[in-house]
């Protein structure tokens, strides 16, 4: 039940998944409206009652019905999709991730490129240079580039869909046994309906979600591993129904049911189920407990039956999985915004050019017989063309291969990060801008494998190598049933096991290897255990190690291997673990008759219920301190000798509860409190939950570099702070708050508790949504005050809400990274999502931007790859700007000398090859190639990475920079050779000035000086940009010369007019002192102020590129070690991660194996063969 303060916006309503947790106890919403339960009529055969029962809940409206595909299909089920086109709500169980198919993608993906401004620009621009009136440039400048661009983009997305195909077709394609024209069948998962018969083999995957209807293990128990929905390796079991276990074990039975469920809607709930099965004119609730996921695993279980319930997009994994949004980085964002600055400012020209054009013609051209074109246009009329001319002819200020530059450019990142990190994609430069990272815990900050290192035994702490003794690890090779799995160091433990003189050391390890409630089976002579929680397995597994081996259970026995010799004992009762009890006990009866109660558990509250006369409390003390430093998860072991007689009394109490049809919890544990007393202590053991390699160094660095992290996971809140402290993201002087402590008292999320608040709450939502929208921002504002932040507990949906949160409040850029089908929600909801190759599958790397096999390769992908990614695009879109502004602005200028009239200052080949050939290559590769500094100097210092953080190289500032540079310079380039060229004369008395020599002077003096200026911002210098640099230069004299042929010039006497400009002009040593003097004046004042910068307000890249070579001379930057804390009060506490009731289990035998038929005469009924499972 939920207290008062607890309750929710609207409580009469369906629990919201939108609600953000933000303490253990608020994880997740319950299904608490539930009306009551209906009942169906019992006077008629299933399908009359079918058609008869009563209407079904309203929360209950989604119906199945087994063996019946035509059911599904009736017109009441069926959603109208498009105009009179309609299709069942139920999902078919295909999943579609792709974008496109063979004849939509090129409409569609033309469509989704016109929707970019800049190319809908270019296709008017197009559309205008069609209109002879108002174009003075050749419509195939414009064409050529545009095609150019689509192209690169459309092959770019092709090849992006083509892999999302594969991946469907590969995942739909997988095979299991559906029941079809009554007999199971070898049937792909996509063609899997609603209602449909499956069978399940062990390891297999579940296609679908599913109703348990039975198994071939005892009362239809199924063990599923959940890794790809919660990130848990460890088992997790489900029961069926007992009346669908008892008769839908044969295959003609299953062939037959008929079953009727009434349920919930799908939804992304994937510990919530509520609904009912109508079936033998009997209804059977349904619950969590009963369905088989889609994306989890069968184990431990030869085979199992289940009904679809929920297929393909309905069932819960993919709802949890979140829509695919198309990712854009910060800079993209920019970019477009400054692009519609370049559109005002393109429009703001060409008006005002228009009216001087306008005024000309009224003032002088309609004077000047010589300039009259056979159109008798008012001034204003020919003004307004002209708008147009000039919006086709200044149309490279918004420069087209700007976006395929871009692109390119991040596609060549990503291959050279692909080659370093095994990773690629194209949001490059935005790794060089986070500021919050969001990391799943199990197997993406550790490797979810539990390691037993260390243990105190009768105040005795072993685990380390001792002085005088064998070093390296033990050798178990003297006990028969050591897996070699497991690393120990100190002998001396094993002399104590041996000799005996210790009774402690044997008791220690018996109790290990009898107090839990894993499962034991043989395969191959081997024993394989499958333990609820990897703490659990990890303790069982060194017991069998030390000589300590569990060997088998029944209902109530249990076999141990001790030292070789094989002993059954009776179990009396099991004490189940739950999380308020944090321990669990057993007890038993040895074959003496002796009756002792083990227990293992939580320290806090071992030493409450430990005898007073004890021994050896304060050395255990001691002992979990020192584990507790070394972030070590702890447990303490104590027993208890009991009297027949108490035994007898308690036993009464304990059957008593075990009945109770009220409360049956409550009782039991204060059934256990009466027992579990006056205990005596015999150790304490140590688990180390291994972390992978390099987890503490990168998280350092990246908290040097201003980095936050925080760590979702769905793991209890003292397992979590145990990877916190292990990992280093808390440490001994962390202040640690709390959700519950400090929720009520800063952050407020407790909501209205009286009757007058709840009924103004009620009157007033809009107010309310107001409220709650506050308390997120106080989480997000608290939350990012801290080092650090933790949330445990939470599902996939809430991981993705809480980045969610913190991206629409803080406007900050984030990056997720997660390893199983769990995080898929969070990965996609990130600026940039990172999937780890793990355990869990392939589904966090599928929904990822980036993707490779270790949480430390995030400190080279952000600090080097991202840190450079985001300096070579700020340094290419800084001068892109500036050549296009420097390019395209000498026509403005020009303008106040030709009487406003559109005319081009170059020719129209140069304009169109300008941005493609004569000055792409250079600045590419900047973008690809630059680095301020090496890669190790970037992790040696990572706070270089702060200036992506706080967009100090590319902003708004920056760009007017990038403005007045280009128009500087266009001045430069414009008026001193129209200075030159004033009034002169060549060697060989032929007069230079005339306009085809001028614009080839200009062309070439721009093309060295935009080449020259990408030199001057180059900071990391290879032969292929000094070639890039001259060779562009030498390709545009080289294609002038051709151009400007006689030869071409017959061929095609309309598209090449300048003929002989370029050798008649460069002929002239005058026309090269011009072009000399252009580049020095454009050139020079650059090379001053880069100096006086470098020379006076150095950046922390100009520093370390000034000592770069005494850096490298020092010795290997090391990672200052963080200092451990000595003796601590924090416990590093034990996980019991598994749920309530296996010890229920087991005492009631329903998880025991009896003797069984083989499967084939289950399943065949003396006729029908079995049929194997295609693996897929």
């Amino acid at each position: 039940m939920k207290r008062d303060s607890e309750t929710t916006f609207e409580e009469d309503s369906q629990p919201n998944d939108e609600v953000v947790p933000y303490s253990d106890d608020e994880t997740e919403d319950e299904l608490e409206d539930q009306g009551p339960a209906v009942e169906p009529e019992q006077n008629r055969v299933n399908r009359e009652a079918e058609e008869q029962r009563e209407p079904p809940r309203k929360d209950c409206t989604w119906q199945v019905k087994a063996n019946d595909r035509s059911f599904h299909e009736q017109p009441h089920f069926m959603n109208t999709k498009f105009f009179c086109i309609k299709e069942s709500k139920y999902a078919n169980n295909a999943i579609k991730t792709y974008k496109y198919n063979a004849f939509s993608f090129l409409p569609m993906n033309l469509f989704e490129q016109f929707k970019r401004a800049a190319n809908f620009y270019f296709l008017i621009l197009l559309i205008l240079q069609a209109i002879p009136q108002i174009s003075t440039l050749a419509w195939y400048t414009t064409l050529f580039p545009l095609l150019v661009v689509l192209g690169i983009t459309a092959m770019k997305d092709l090849v992006d869909d083509v892999a999302r195909h594969k991946m469907d077709n590969e995942i739909n394609n997988r095979t299991c046994e559906v029941i079809k024209d009554g007999r199971f069948k070898v049937t792909k998962w996509k063609e899997i309906q609603v209602g449909d018969i499956i069978r399940l083999k062990k390891n297999d995957f579940i296609p679908a979600d599913i109703l348990l209807l039975s198994s071939s293990e005892p009362n239809s128990l199924c063990y599923v591993e959940t890794a790809e929905l919660d990130g848990e390796t460890n088992l997790k079991f489900k029961m069926a129904l007992e009346i669908t276990h008892q008769y839908l074990q044969r295959e003609n039975a299953l062939t037959t049911f008929d079953g009727f469920i009434e349920c919930e809607e799908p939804n992304n709930r994937l510990d919530k189920f509520t609904g009912t099965l109508f079936w033998r004119n009997t209804s059977f609730p349904l619950d969590a407990d009963k369905i088989l996921l889609r994306g989890c695993v069968i184990r431990n279980t030869d085979f199992c039956h289940g009904m679809v319930i929920f297929a393909g997009a309905d069932t819960k994994i993919m709802k949890n999985s979140g829509k695919t949004r198309f990712k854009r980085t910060k800079i993209d964002y920019l970019m477009n915004y400054m692009v519609y600055t370049i559109f005002v400012v393109l429009i703001l020209v060409s008006a005002g050019l228009a009216i001087g054009h306008a005024y000309w013609e009224a003032q002088i051209g309609n004077n000047s017989w010589y300039l009259y074109d056979g159109e008798d246009y008012t001034p204003s009329y020919r003004g307004f063309l002209n708008f147009w001319g000039y919006i086709i002819i200044l149309n490279t200020m918004v420069p087209i291969s700007l976006y395929v530059s871009v692109e390119v450019i991040r596609l060549g990142q990503s291959y050279f990060i692909n080659w370093d990190l095994q990773i690629t994609t194209t949001l490059n430069e935005q790794l060089g801008q986070i500021h919050y990272i969001f990391s799943d815990k199990t197997g993406t900050l550790t490797q979810n494998i539990m390691t037993f290192k260390k243990c105190c035994i009768n105040g005795q702490i072993y685990g380390e190598s001792r002085p005088g003794l064998k070093a390296g690890p033990v050798d178990f090779s003297w006990n028969m049933f050591a897996d070699g799995k497991l690393a120990f160091y100190d002998h001396y433990l094993i002399e104590q096991i041996h000799s005996g003189k210790e009774s402690e050391v044997r008791q220690f390890f018996f109790l290990l290897a009898v107090c839990h409630t894993v499962m034991v089976d043989r395969i191959d002579g081997q024993l394989n255990y499958q333990a609820a929680s990897p703490d659990e397995g990890a303790l069982v597994s060194a017991a069998r190690n030390f000589g300590f081996a569990f060997l088998a259970r029944t209902q109530n026995t249990i076999t141990i291997s001790e030292l070789g010799t094989e002993r059954t004992y009776d179990v009396l009762a099991i004490l189940d673990f739950n999380s308020d009890r944090k321990r669990m006990s057993i007890i038993v009866r040895t074959p003496e008759g002796n009756i002792r109660l083990y227990c293992k558990g939580a320290d806090t509250v071992i030493y409450e219920r430990l005898h007073q006369m004890s021994p050896t409390k304060q050395e255990t003390q001691d002992a979990l301190d020192i584990f507790a430093s070394e972030t070590l998860r702890t447990l303490c072991l104590c027993y208890k000798e009991i009297e027949e007689k108490e035994y007898e009394e308690w036993n009464k109490k304990f059957m008593a509860a075990s009945i109770a049809s009220t409360n049956r919890d409550e009782a039991l544990d204060k059934v256990y409190e009466e027992i579990e007393k006056d205990l005596i202590l015999l150790g304490a053991t140590a688990i180390e939950d291994k972390l992978q390699d390099g987890v503490p160094e990168t998280i350092s660095k990246l908290a040097k570099a201003d980095i936050k992290i925080w760590v979702l996971t769905g793991d209890k809140k003292e397992t979590a702070e145990n990877i916190g402290f292990a990992c280093e993201l808390l440490t001994e002087d962390t202040t640690i708050c709390y959700g519950e402590d400090i929720k009520s008292k800063i952050l407020k999320l407790k909501f209205p508790r009286t009757e007058e608040e709840r009924r103004m709450r009620t009157q007033s939502k809009r107010r309310l949504e107001a409220r709650k929208e506050q308390r997120q921002k106080n989480f997000v504002d608290l939350a990012c005050e801290c080092s650090a932040v933790i949330c445990c507990r939470v599902t996939p949906k809430q991981k993705a809400m809480v980045v969610d949160l913190v991206k629409r409040y803080k406007k900050a850029i984030t990056l997720a990274i997660g390893d199983g089908a769990n995080d898929v929600n969070m990965i996609k909801t990130a600026h940039i999502g990172v999937g780890i190759s793990g355990q869990e599958g392939m589904q966090a790397v599928m929904s990822s931007d980036y993707s490779f096999a270790q949480f430390r390769y995030l400190q080279r992908l952000l600090l080097v790859h991202g840190r450079w990614s985001y300096i070579r695009m700020c340094k290419f879109l800084r001068y892109f700007f500036y050549k296009n502004f420097a390019f395209t602005l000498v026509h403005f200028w020009y303008s106040f000398f030709n009487g406003y009239s559109a005319q081009t200052a170059y020719e129209d080949w140069f304009i169109t090859l300008y941005n493609v050939l004569y000055s792409s290559l250079p600045v590419l590769l900047m973008g690809l190639l630059d680095q301020d500094v090496s890669d190790k100097l970037s992790l040696r210092f990572p706070g270089l990475y702060v200036v992506g953080q706080r967009d100090l190289l590319f902003n708004y500032k920056k760009f007017f920079v990038s403005l007045v540079h280009g128009i500087l310079t266009s001045m430069i380039l414009f008026f001193i050779p129209l200075g030159a060229y004033l009034q002169t004369v060549g060697q060989d008395g032929e007069a230079p000035s005339d306009y085809q020599s001028f614009a080839v002077t200009i062309a070439s003096a721009l093309i060295i000086t935009v080449n020259f200026q990408i030199g001057l911002d180059t900071s990391y210098w290879t032969f292929v940009n000094a070639f890039s640099i001259f060779g562009s230069i030498a390709l545009y004299f080289g294609i002038m010369f051709d151009f400007h042929s006689a030869g071409i010039h017959v061929l095609f006497p309309s598209a090449f007019q300048f003929t002989g400009t370029a050798s008649n002009a460069l002929r002239q040593p005058y026309i090269w002192l011009t072009i000399i003097l252009t580049v020095a004046v454009c050139l020079l004042p650059v090379v001053a102020i880069r100096f006086l910068s470098m020379t006076i307000w150095p950046s922390e890249s100009d520093k370390i590129q000034k000592h770069r070579k005494r850096l490298k001379a020092e010795e290997q930057w090391k990672r200052r070690q963080v200092f451990r804390r000595g003796v601590s009060s924090r416990r590093s506490a034990y996980a019991f991660s598994h749920q309530r009731g296996y010890a229920d289990l087991i005492s009631s035998g329903r998880s025991i194996r009896k003797k069984r038929s083989p499967l084939d005469a289950i399943i065949a009924d003396g006729t029908a063969e079995y049929r194997r499972t295609v693996e897929s």
